[in-house]
């Protein structure tokens, strides 16, 4: 079978996009969502993500990590899904879509896309790091002269070790660069490696820093390898709510595979 796919990127973070809505694709076969992700024999991507219809809100998202197996909430695919549902002509300039972690509104202003995330009722402080969950859970932990730092094999450590074990967690690591504005390089699980940009994990390196007091007010301004994000939010103790993530969101190209 011949499938249609589009590629996105959300600062760097790409993702292979269908219209799923027929229900044609095989959802089970990891396999096969593996191989189109490997970025050497594949089409090369962070994620994959299926479109589909959904009976309570506009459409339904279902995201896959390049491993080939369905995961938790990926921010940056949520902006890029609400670019395509757009494209479709299925929404306009608003929407509200269902995700594996429920419901979330985003808007549309040219290329930008606003996403609002879940609520965050917990953020768990230790001594060296942080850790929350905004769709997927994050450990996020402060460093110096970033630019320099081994993520993949810093973050693989951490990723794999205690408390976290099997499941995992993404690992954020974060250096200040001014009163509200910070470098983020975050380590993927399902990746297993740096991506360029990580949504939920900017959105939690956000919460993260006002809750240790480093930002100064509710709009952070997160610095990524593939380019600026920002995240808005209102937050009081451990609750944070009304939280967006706030990016861009491109088309790169269309193509057609043999599924």
């Amino acid at each position: 079978m011949t499938m249609t796919f589009y590629k996105y990127q959300g600062t760097g973070n790409d993702f292979i996009i269908v219209d799923n809505r027929l229900q044609i694709i095989d959802k089970n076969n990891t396999k096969r969502i593996a191989e189109l992700c490997d970025r050497r024999f594949g089409i090369g991507a962070d994620g994959f993500i299926m479109l589909e219809n959904d009976k309570i809100s506009d459409f339904k998202m279902v995201y896959f990590n390049s491993d080939g197996n369905e995961s938790s909430m990926c921010g940056n695919g949520g902006r890029c899904i609400t670019a395509f549902a757009k494209f479709l002509g299925i929404v306009e300039d608003k929407t509200e879509f269902i995700a594996i972690d429920g419901l979330h509104k985003a808007r549309i202003e040219d290329d930008v896309v606003y996403l609002q995330m879940k609520d965050v009722n917990s953020v768990e402080v230790f001594e060296n790091h942080l850790f929350l969950d905004t769709g997927s859970p994050h450990h996020v932990q402060m460093v110096s002269e970033i630019e320099d730092f081994d993520v993949k094999n810093q973050g693989a450590q951490i990723r794999y070790g205690q408390p976290y074990g099997e499941a995992g967690s993404n690992v954020n690591f974060v250096e200040q660069i001014s009163d509200n504005e910070f470098s983020v390089r975050t380590y993927e699980r399902g990746v297993e490696d740096e991506t360029l940009s990580c949504g939920t994990g900017v959105t939690a390196v956000a919460i993260a820093m006002h809750k240790k007091g480093m930002a100064k007010n509710n709009k952070v301004i997160l610095q990524t390898k593939g380019g600026k994000l920002e995240v808005e939010f209102e937050g009081k103790g451990n609750q944070y709510s009304n939280i967006w993530l706030i990016g861009s969101a491109i088309q790169v190209f269309k193509g057609e595979i043999e599924w």
